[in-house]
């Protein structure tokens, strides 16, 4: 859970948001009344963001842990900080087993589910889990419009393939002409009327 923004001071309590930022100060806003007033660089300020659970492995962001107390309580309210801290190890145990319980004290277990149900009933918690909720669907939409757009342009890309000529198209050999059919002969043209013909006439036998 993204707790980026979220503060403590030391020296006052209760967890603050930072709304703005000076040249040596801080903005910030009570999560308990929302009084905003100025935090200077003399008093020292943890960010949340900046916090982590000891574990036997890893230390693990609060964030994380919050976000582990968030999803057991089926966003509700967590374990009350003044309750038996037997109650509140156990507790801590069952989220998150490996948890070291030799470095984590008891105001730090404590002061973790202060913290806690100060976000809850702010309704800060609730606001960052709508924000989460927002960017996932966000980021799901730009991979589908992505996927989508891709298949139109492989699509178009197909398409386009087929209507190209083949290699073997384009390179076919133009067909030859047919031959050419040989000129008729012509005939001799008629003689005109009167024109006296050449041609030796042909002679009859005498009889004798």
């Amino acid at each position: 859970m993204n707790l980026t923004g979220i503060i403590s001071i030391s020296g006052k309590s209760g967890l603050f948001k930072v709304v703005g930022q000076g040249k040596s100060t801080l903005i910030v806003e009570s999560l308990q009344d929302g009084k905003r007033f100025p935090a200077f660089s003399t008093n020292k300020v943890s960010s949340l963001d900046d916090i982590s659970l000891y574990t036997t492995e890893e230390d693990l962001p609060l964030g994380d842990v919050v976000r582990k107390i968030w999803d057991d309580k089926s966003g509700e309210a967590g374990p009350d900080h003044n309750a038996d801290i037997e109650e509140l190890k156990g507790y801590l145990s069952g989220i998150v087993p490996n948890y070291d319980e030799e470095r984590v004290y008891t105001s730090d277990i404590r002061k973790l589910f202060q913290w806690y149900n100060l976000l809850h009933k702010s309704g800060t918690l609730e606001e960052i889990v709508e924000a989460e909720k927002e960017a996932e669907a966000a980021e799901e939409s730009s991979e589908k419009d992505a996927a989508a757009e891709g298949a139109i342009t492989k699509e178009e890309s197909s398409e386009g393939k087929e209507k190209a000529p083949s290699k073997e198209a384009s390179e076919e050999k133009p067909k030859k002409a047919a031959p050419k059919k040989p000129a008729a002969k012509k005939k001799p043209a008629a003689k005109a009327d009167g024109e006296k013909s050449t041609a030796p006439k042909a002679t009859k036998p005498n009889s004798t």
